[in-house]
């Protein structure tokens, strides 16, 4: 978006002149009068496509809470910000941004790195659009938590803040130091290190527990299998137990269609990655229902087994579909591209680091993204969380939202637009609370549609 010609001065004062485009105080106007569309039918035709007996589901966890109606109403919140100004200030979005969609996770080298890290809505865009979704899902998750008005407030300045200063300082340092730049306190916030300690223990070889059972064991009583000594469970052949509704074990041509995918897979890696899997071979497949906004596509786990027992390798092969921003930033020809192509480059983008196995593939006519699954994976858990430990979070998620924005973006540009004042922070608060309420409305009235009709899916017409 920028002419690499630019001097720096240049570049700044591009950012400020986009004030004229949007003042930084407009970013908090939200009046539900903007909307055009039903926000059950932006649902609606959002669920087309999707296996159908797991579209109920998706309904029932965002019925669940505010939070959870916020998890999955993407095409709606995409939608709403779509039908306001906006800076034309682009980067990479995360596209979903919020406090739950940040964890830790194994990076190449075996350490353990805490980022950004899903990638569905992945698209280039206005970048206080990501900023936004965040502050909400702050307030929201907050709420959700019952922690006190004033503090999911404060939570909320405190994230905004933190992107605005932290992008002042990206745009004074080298391009590689942006490109290298890492959050050195994550332990020092509690509720960042509880997230560390647990993705500890989120091995391969707890996944192997968790999903599989040795082949044969079908039917006897769980007592019965905790009889077993753990090192004795790992012996012989193994595949995926039926956990409902989350796991279903599947054999036959589903399951060699999806072996077959990871072929061309494998053409996605880089030569040496491609190598490491060609030494793994796979044993067994399932399918998995996953997250909140996922629900309802098909995302299917590969259990393969390397040097023997004790070295498990499980790969997600998980369906995307366009962004929910897509229909309001693509061209047509744009929207054609691979989806899981797409998630890919948005997740290199914005991530200092990302899975070794991180590809693409397609089957059936359908793109599918492939990564590992849990491994060493962990994200925050709002039940219990104070309003200290809120606002601590709060901050971690501002820098790492400015470093992904900084990696994929101009720095120069947006801290010249940001400016040093809190003008943009306070409006960012202000939307937050404002779509934060819009958001519960939303909820209220899906679970009333779901009393009404007990489900059925809203005509999309």
């Amino acid at each position: 978006m920028t002419d690499g010609a630019l001097s720096v001065k240049e570049r700044f004062r591009l950012g400020r002149d986009r004030r004229k485009q949007i003042r930084r105080l407009e970013h908090s106007a939200w009046d539900v009068k903007l909307r055009k569309e039903d926000p059950l039918k932006l649902m609606a035709r959002s669920m087309q496509g999707r296996v159908p007996h797991l579209i109920k589901m998706k309904y029932g966890l965002m019925a669940a809470s505010p939070f959870g109606y916020f998890r999955g109403a993407v095409p709606v919140m995409a939608y709403d910000l779509s039908r306001m100004g906006h800076t034309g200030i682009v980067s990479q979005l995360c596209g979903d941004a919020h406090v739950r969609n940040l964890g830790a996770f194994a990076a190449p080298d075996g350490r353990l790195v805490f980022d950004i890290n899903d990638f569905d809505e992945t698209i280039r865009g206005p970048f206080e659009w990501d900023v936004k979704r965040m502050a909400a899902s702050l307030v929201l998750a907050g709420r959700t938590a019952n922690v006190k008005g004033a503090d999911c407030r404060d939570a909320a300045a405190v994230f905004a803040e933190q992107y605005r200063s932290m992008m002042t300082q990206f745009a004074q340092m080298t391009v590689l130091d942006v490109v290298r730049y890492q959050v050195h306190r994550l332990k020092m916030v509690e509720t960042v290190e509880g997230i560390l300690r647990a993705a500890e223990r989120a091995t391969p070889m707890h996944t192997l527990l968790a999903l599989t059972e040795p082949k044969g064991v079908m039917g006897k009583s769980s007592k019965q299998n905790k009889k077993k000594a753990p090192e004795n469970q790992l012996k012989g052949e193994r595949i995926f137990k039926t956990i409902k509704p989350s796991l279903k074990r599947v054999t036959g041509e589903i399951a060699e269609k999806v072996i077959t995918a990871l072929g061309p897979y494998a053409s996605t890696l880089q030569p040496e990655r491609r190598h490491f899997l060609a030494q793994y071979r796979p044993l067994d497949v399932a399918f998995k229902v996953v997250g909140t906004g996922s629900v309802g596509l098909r995302d299917y786990c590969v259990y393969m087994q390397g040097n023997g027992e004790n070295d498990p390798l499980f790969l997600q092969v998980k369906e995307e579909v366009e962004s929910g921003y897509a229909p309001y930033l693509e061209s047509g020809a744009k929207r054609k591209q691979h989806q899981g192509h797409r998630v890919v480059d948005g997740e290199r983008a914005m991530q200092l680091q990302s899975d070794p196995f991180l590809g693409w593939t397609t089957m059936d006519g359908r793109d599918y993204l492939v990564r590992q699954l849990n491994d060493h994976k962990a994200s925050i858990q709002l039940e219990g969380i104070t309003a200290t430990g809120l606002m601590e979070y709060a901050g971690v998620c501002g820098e790492l939202l400015a470093r992904g924005h900084a990696r994929s973006g101009d720095a120069c540009v947006l801290a010249g637009y940001l400016g040093r004042s809190s003008r943009f922070d306070e409006a960012v608060v202000a939307f937050a609370e404002t779509y934060a309420d819009q958001t519960e409305a939303d909820w209220k009235e899906l679970v009333g549609w779901l009393k009404r009709t007990r489900g059925q899916i809203v005509s999309s017409k």
